[in-house]
């Protein structure tokens, strides 16, 4: 609740407040007392949260654009992911670090970190690799949404060519949708539109890991229950009408639950740790980050969008 009102008066993402509030409690991590209250709350809170995602998309939105920027977004995605691999590999960071990364800078931020988190098996990720993770990808977030308008403007980009590359490279959501509207109302809604392209892919990526990892993941064979609700949702989303309330009620919560999960990750996790060894961590979100803008406009100038 504090992280949420921080971030409503001062315009920062709550995900980086309550990271930065979990962070101030963390003596709290070593009380046997906190222990279950802090493990429901990183835990099933996370994984509800990634489940209601489902309801937030609709195909419609997903296809305004057209079928070549829809590949587009595809390809970049599976590109990021693999320089994630790459680049992880290079720093000497695990591969499954580079995978945690990558997807959180080709889909949606810390959202899409808190989701694979939870799907890749503990043994090969650290509490402190997922927590480097959000406050890079936030981070960076927050800084894209300021400076991209400005260099695509400086490079003479038209209004639909701005938004597609907002909605292409900017990590989370609530920054994409600042930055697009900041340039004007078409940039913000195509912007929005490419944004969801690449939410919908959370689920395609979620499964991918999960059949990757289903060897080791202690919870047994099979998906885990979260990404199975989240498909199902997705579905019925765009099979049956919803009613604004339920699907803003539900946005709300899930928004809640994801917020609580990331403070109690921030709870268990000092910022001593984290970038004890977070140097090397942070260098491959930052050239992830930097490769994708590269490549998004290349994509953009091939596929000729608002051209």
């Amino acid at each position: 609740m504090a992280a949420s009102f921080l971030s409503e008066h001062y315009g920062a993402p709550a995900m980086l407040f309550a990271l930065l509030l979990g962070m101030a409690f963390n003596f709290m991590a070593v009380d046997p007392r906190a222990a279950l209250g802090l493990g429901l709350a990183s835990r099933t809170f996370l994984r509800l949260g990634v489940a209601l995602l489902g309801l937030r998309l609709t195909f419609a939105d997903v296809s305004q654009l057209g079928w070549p920027p829809v590949l587009g977004i595809v390809a970049l995605l599976a590109l990021t992911l693999l320089s994630g691999l790459v680049i992880a590999r290079v720093l000497g960071r695990p591969l499954a670090f580079g995978l945690l990364t990558g997807g959180a800078v080709a889909i949606c931020g810390a959202s899409a970190a808190l989701a694979i988190a939870a799907v890749i098996p503990k043994a090969r990720l650290r509490e402190e690799d997922v927590l480097l993770t959000v406050v890079g990808v936030t981070a960076l977030s927050t800084l894209a949404m300021i400076l991209y308008p400005v260099l695509f403007g400086m490079l003479g980009l038209t209004e639909v060519q701005q938004g597609y590359l907002i909605g292409a490279t900017i990590h989370d959501v609530a920054q994409v949708v600042g930055a697009g509207y900041s340039v004007g109302e078409r940039a913000g809604d195509i912007a929005t539109f490419t944004k969801l392209e690449r939410v919908a892919l959370l689920p395609v990526v979620l499964l991918t890991i999960a059949f990757v990892y289903r060897g080791e993941a202690s919870r047994g064979a099979g998906l885990p229950w979260f990404v199975v609700v989240f498909v199902l949702l997705m579905v019925l989303r765009n099979l049956l009408p919803w009613p604004e309330v339920v699907l803003s009620a539900v946005n709300n919560a899930s928004r809640f639950l994801l917020v609580t999960a990331i403070a109690a990750l921030g709870v268990k996790t000092s910022l001593g740790q984290v970038f004890a060894t977070g140097g090397r961590g942070l260098a491959v979100v930052g050239l992830e980050t930097f490769l994708l803008l590269g490549m998004a406009l290349g994509a953009m100038h091939v596929l000729a969008v608002g051209g």
